[in-house]
This record gives structure tokens, C-alpha cells and sequence, in this order.
């Protein structure tokens, strides 16, 4: 067999078909490179029962805020020890009903029963030295008043004597001297009456004042048993009020000093709720405003009574008086769930609240599509918040339908896709 030589022209040409084929793959490699960095990311899919969604509505909106809280009575008195003594015994138990002389505790202190002793006997001791000087003045009344009587009857027949003496004098059978005598004897005696007169009249004008020193000592010791006998009948110890006694913080043997608090009694009829209200929400909240009180047995309508000016642990104390009925179960400390109407907003762009996004800011949320299977992110602007809903300054128009569940986990995705 013979070798044929291969032409130059057809070595040419198969190279040259060599490298159109490179350069077509090539192109069709950056041509698909191209396209490909030009594709949006697929949408991620999200099952629609998944989240939550509402549509943009507009009309009245009720502002309003929600807060835990408790139910604690309005009236609580804490029966404080009046004097110290020990713990005796504990006749009612927490949870009984009582009435103002019902006896919770008894307690005993010797010392102050000797004290009651003692003082009775002084205040007796007092009103027998009443009793005393009262007679004594009485006699020196009596003493006086004759001595004045005696010596009016001496002056009297002094008087006659010297009128006697005179007209004897004048027939010559009496001399001057006689005469005199008499007359200034009886003038001797008129003095005298008339100092033991005033005399008298002095002695009746003391008496009140030294009765009113005496009389003011029994009175005084009179207080003083009166207290002790307070004090004494203290150490039974009632409930002051009717209501329920809610706690005895003694025991039996313990020896309590005045002052400390032995039992709480509370009317169960007069209860008040007691709201915790996040700070970030409590600005708006004003006495007098309306709210509602749900006991998981019955809402009771309220309104707002005392807002504490502290926060304690990011939330603020709102006290809520109860106005109705109370529903059955509603009992101090039960837990409670309350809502605070703080206005009404008659006519706005309003949609269910988002699970991100504060008051008076912007967020992204997720519009969703006229088919239905899809939705948008787009920017909106929130304006007064409430429990449930939230009103929208801008970015959605009524009737449109928005995700409001947390949308973080697609937070890169400017669409979602739903099924």
C-alpha cells in the first residue's frame, strides 16, 4: 500500500475548525456565566399557616395597654402589739372570717397586769385624800362659821351693854370711864367679827382651788389607769375590722416587742387591681382612664385610681379600683389580666400589631402579592401603637395584607414565596 502525501491546505483547515470550536465554548462559557450572575436567589418558601397575617383596614382604633397583675384588697389593716408580751395562744387561723371583736391571739405579760394593780391602788390612795381634805375643809368651814356666830353675839351684847352703860351715865349712876370701857369693848368685838367675816368669806373662796389640786391627781392617776387597762386588754388581740384574716406572722411562745405587726384582717368585698404596666407603655396612662380586668372567670369593668411614680423592675404600678359585681372566685392575690383604654382614635390607617417594630419608627414588612403566593418587602412607617394593632403612617394602603410574624429568619430575601 502506498503512503499519499497529505496536503498543506487540508492540515490548515482542521486547525482552523480546531479553533473555532475552542473559541465557540468559550463564549458559550462567559455568555452562561453572564446570565447566570444576572439571576435573582430563588424567593425561600414559607408555609402560609405558618405565619401570621392581617390586612390594613381603616376606621376607629382603640389605644390601649396590657399589663399581669393581682387583686389585693382596698382596705387592710395589720394589727400592731400595743405593749410586748409573749405569744399565748392563736385562736384563728389565716383564712377565717372575722368581725372588729373577734379575738385572733391572746398575749401574756405579767409585768403589765402588776403595773394595773399598782396604779388602781394609787388612783383609790388619791381619792381617799380627795375624800379626806374635802371633809377637813368642810370642818374648818364649820369651825369658822361658829366662831364668826360667837362673836357676833358678843359683839351684840357688847353693843347693848354699852348703850346701857351710857344711859346710866347721863342719870349719873354709870362714870365715863365705865362708859368708855363699854363702848370701845364693843367696838373691839365688831372688828374682830368683821375679820373673822372676811376670814370666812376667804376660806369658802379656797376650796375649789384646793379640791381642783386634789381632784386634778385622781384624774391624772384616773388617765393613767384607763391607759394600762387599754394595754392590758390588748394582750387579747382583735381583728378591729370584719373582713378575713389573711396572715398571723407569730407563733406560740415567741416574745413580740410594741410595734410588731401580730395580724392582717382584709375586706375581701373592697378589692383593687394591681396592674404591671411595661415602662416603655406606662407614659400614656392617666387616672380616671377606663379599664377592664380579666379574672379567667369574668371581666370586671375598672378605671384607673393611683399610678406609683416609681418603676421597679421595667415596670410601673397602676392601681385599678373595681366597679361592678365581682365574679365568683375573685379572691385577694388571685392573678389577673388587665387592659387600660388610653384613647380612641376615630378615623385611621390601621393593621394587627407587628411581632417587631416600636412605636413612632420604621420596619420592613412583607406585602403580600394580588395571587396570594407571594410577598414583597417593602418599608412602613408605624404611628400609635395598641395591644393588638398598630397605626400606619405610611407605606401600605387599605386593604392590603401584611406578614406579622417575625420575618428575621428571610431578612436577607426581598421576597418570600407562600404555600
Amino acid at each position: 500500500m502506498v503512503d499519499v502525501p497529505r496536503l498543506p491546505s487540508i492540515a490548515r483547515a482542521r486547525r482552523n475548525r480546531r479553533v473555532i470550536v475552542v473559541a465557540v465554548g468559550v463564549l458559550a462559557i462567559a455568555v452562561t456565566t453572564l446570565l447566570m450572575s444576572r439571576l435573582k436567589p430563588a424567593a425561600p418558601t414559607v408555609e402560609r399557616s405558618s405565619v401570621l397575617t392581617d390586612t390594613v383596614k381603616r376606621g376607629a382604633m382603640v389605644r390601649n395597654v396590657r399589663g399581669l397583675g393581682t387583686l389585693v384588697p382596698e382596705v387592710i389593716r395589720w394589727i400592731p402589739a400595743e405593749t410586748a408580751g409573749r405569744v399565748e395562744r392563736i385562736l384563728v387561723r389565716p383564712g377565717a372570717t372575722v368581725t372588729p371583736d373577734t379575738i385572733v391571739l391572746e398575749l401574756s405579760n405579767p409585768s403589765e397586769a402588776q403595773a394595773l394593780v399598782d396604779l388602781e391602788g394609787q388612783k383609790r390612795g388619791a381619792e381617799a385624800e380627795l375624800t379626806t381634805l374635802r371633809a377637813r375643809i368642810e370642818n374648818e368651814l364649820v369651825s369658822q362659821e361658829a366662831t364668826v356666830v360667837s362673836i357676833d353675839s358678843e359683839y351684840r351684847q357688847a353693843t347693848l351693854q354699852a348703850t346701857a352703860d351710857a344711859g346710866l351715865a347721863k342719870e349719873g349712876l354709870k362714870s365715863s370711864l365705865e362708859t368708855q370701857l363699854s363702848a370701845m369693848r364693843a367696838e373691839a368685838l365688831n372688828l374682830k367679827a368683821e375679820a373673822e367675816r372676811k376670814r370666812l368669806a376667804q376660806m369658802k373662796g379656797s376650796v375649789d382651788a384646793q379640791l381642783a389640786v386634789q381632784q386634778l391627781a385622781v384624774e391624772r392617776m384616773g388617765t393613767q389607769v384607763i391607759l394600762k387597762q387599754s394595754q392590758v386588754g390588748a394582750l387579747k388581740v382583735r381583728a378591729g375590722i370584719a373582713g378575713v384574716l389573711q396572715l398571723v406572722p407569730v407563733e406560740v411562745g415567741q416574745q413580740v416587742a410594741p410595734g410588731t405587726n401580730l395580724a392582717r384582717v382584709a375586706d375581701p368585698g373592697r378589692l383593687k387591681a394591681e396592674l404591671k404596666i411595661p415602662e416603655t407603655q406606662a407614659k400614656d396612662v392617666q387616672i380616671g382612664q377606663v379599664a377592664s380586668i380579666d379574672t379567667r372567670n369574668g371581666l370586671i369593668a375598672g378605671r384607673v385610681v393611683r399610678i406609683d411614680p416609681a418603676v421597679v423592675g421595667g415596670t410601673v404600678t397602676v392601681d385599678v379600683s373595681l366597679e361592678g359585681e365581682l365574679p365568683r372566685g375573685a379572691r385577694p392575690d388571685l392573678s389577673v389580666d388587665g387592659t387600660i383604654e388610653l384613647e380612641r382614635l376615630p378615623d385611621v390607617l390601621y393593621t394587627g400589631r407587628p411581632a417587631i417594630g416600636q412605636e413612632n419608627n420604621s420596619l420592613m414588612l412583607f406585602r403580600i402579592g394580588p395571587d396570594g403566593s407571594t410577598a414583597e418587602r417593602v418599608k412602613v412607617t408605624l404611628g400609635r401603637t395598641a395591644v393588638n394593632a398598630v397605626e400606619i403612617r405610611s407605606g401600605l394602603k387599605e386593604g392590603d395584607q401584611v406578614v406579622l410574624s417575625d420575618t428575621s429568619t428571610w431578612e436577607t430575601a426581598d421576597r418570600i414565596r407562600l404555600k
